[in-house]
């Protein structure tokens, strides 16, 4: 059994051992670590294996607190200390800012964290009926596996939500589309929990019966979705709480559907939130674009700073949304939403939208490569670029730095996600 020290982590949790010049990336190992390995995939640059013992173990360790923790494909981090996590994805910003784009910030920003067990208030659960043993699976996925992990709970959804794990199960099963029922969504609101359906068949009205007996057995509002995300409907109780999430600093309710994407992590939001109004600066006068708006979470602060807020996104639901929450909370004289395919922006339909004082991009995995290219002309004086993958973000750095003429001037980690290996980060460009 091959024997090796590891190095550091990679992206995406996994040690690496380095021997021969090649690079093996162990499953479950830590900085620092002296391991047993045993490889399970060999390519001619690296090895993929499976952690068989930890000879020599890392001051970082730790007892995993989830017993589905190693199967389970949500978690890739709960064997170490949330410090050192923390400061393994800030490592991960920093690599991925030179290595890929060959940039380094002036300043590197305190790390933004919060609770590192149940934040989790918004999920997608994998369903399956296992004919054969009659029972049903409601969970995440086994790591690099379509199968789906038998879990009893969950440490990173709030308490309540892991509760409902097995009462989900039990009810699927009772179900007559049983077999036709593929997913279930959930997210926590602040007055109420949602929990979404997705049917491939329709209900009985048994069925029906049982989902009702549900939602009021465990305080739940339910919904169906038959098609796609945008056909989900509110099914039981119809007329009820709303669902939505707060930015109280701002004095802002945010209503939401439950497909829709917001951020799974409430309180962090909140100071992320905070952080990026903070750098960006808006002053009553200024003219502030926010690309990749979703329904608002950056642009209504901003236009509570007094600034005018331009909000752009490609979903004409979220845009529609945005434009409700803005009446409701009394900013529609402040702000202003458009739609448009942000990955397809060129330098004259950016022109199109006016001058712009400052900017805040908040793109999906992707990042904004187009937009930064179409920046031209009386560019922003300040950008703030919020992002959840640090290789796009550093290859959209580099087109700011290298062909834009921006100041790189300070980047940090945010920690959305505890106890996986996902990197959020925050960055701030200024003209020079």
């Amino acid at each position: 059994m091959p024997i090796g020290i590891v190095e550091s982590l990679d992206h995406e949790a996994r040690g690496i051992v380095r021997q021969d010049g090649k690079a093996i990336f162990v499953d479950g190992a830590l900085p620092g670590e002296t391991v047993d390995y045993a490889s399970f995939r060999r390519k001619p640059n690296y090895e993929l294996a499976h952690l068989v013992s930890v000879l020599k173990p890392s001051n970082a360790r730790l007892e995993p607190r989830c017993p589905h923790f190693g199967i389970c494909g949500g978690c890739a981090m709960q064997h170490m200390d949330p410090s050192a996590q923390l400061a393994t994805k800030q490592r991960v910003l920093e690599d991925s800012l030179w290595h890929i784009g060959r940039v380094r910030p002036e300043t590197i920003l305190p790390p933004i964290q919060g609770e590192v067990w149940g934040y989790r208030h918004r999920a997608r659960l994998a369903v399956h009926k296992v004919v054969k043993k009659g029972n049903v699976l409601v969970g995440f996925h086994e790591k690099r596996s379509s199968y789906i992990a038998d879990m009893q709970s969950c440490a990173i959804l709030p308490p309540h939500l892991s509760d409902l794990l097995l009462p989900m199960r039990e009810l699927v099963g009772a179900l007559s589309i049983a077999e036709r029922l593929p997913q279930i969504e959930v997210a926590v609101g602040e007055h109420c929990t949602a929990i979404v359906f997705r049917i491939l068949a329709p209900l009985t009205l048994a069925d029906e019966k049982l989902l009702r007996a549900f939602a009021d057995r465990h305080d739940v509002v339910i919904y169906l979705q038959p098609k796609g995300p945008d056909t989900a409907y509110r099914f039981y109780p119809v007329p009820g709480p709303r669902l939505s999430y707060t930015l109280p600093e701002f004095a802002l309710e945010l209503d939401f559907r439950p497909t829709d994407f917001t951020q799974v992590n409430h309180a962090v939001n909140r100071v992320l939130v905070r952080r990026a109004l903070r750098l960006l600066d808006p002053q009553p006068g200024e003219r502030v674009a926010d690309m990749f708006c979703g329904l608002g979470n950056f642009t209504l602060p901003i236009a509570r700073s007094g600034a005018r807020v331009v909000g752009i996104e490609g979903s004409q639901g979220l845009v529609r949304r945005g434009r409700e929450s803005a009446e409701a909370n009394g900013l529609a004289a402040q702000v202003d939403f458009a739609v448009a395919n942000l990955f397809e922006c060129t330098e004259a339909s950016l022109l199109a939208l006016g001058h712009f004082d400052k900017m805040l991009i908040d793109p999906p995995r992707e990042g904004a490569v187009e937009l930064v290219k179409a920046l031209t002309g009386d560019m922003p004086r300040r950008i703030v670029y919020v992002s959840c993958n640090p290789a796009t973000l550093a290859r959209d750095a580099a087109v700011l730095v290298s062909a834009k003429g921006y100041r790189f001037v300070s980047a940090g980690a945010v920690n959305m996600f505890p106890q996986t290996a996902h990197v959020e980060s925050i960055a701030v460009f200024e003209r020079t």
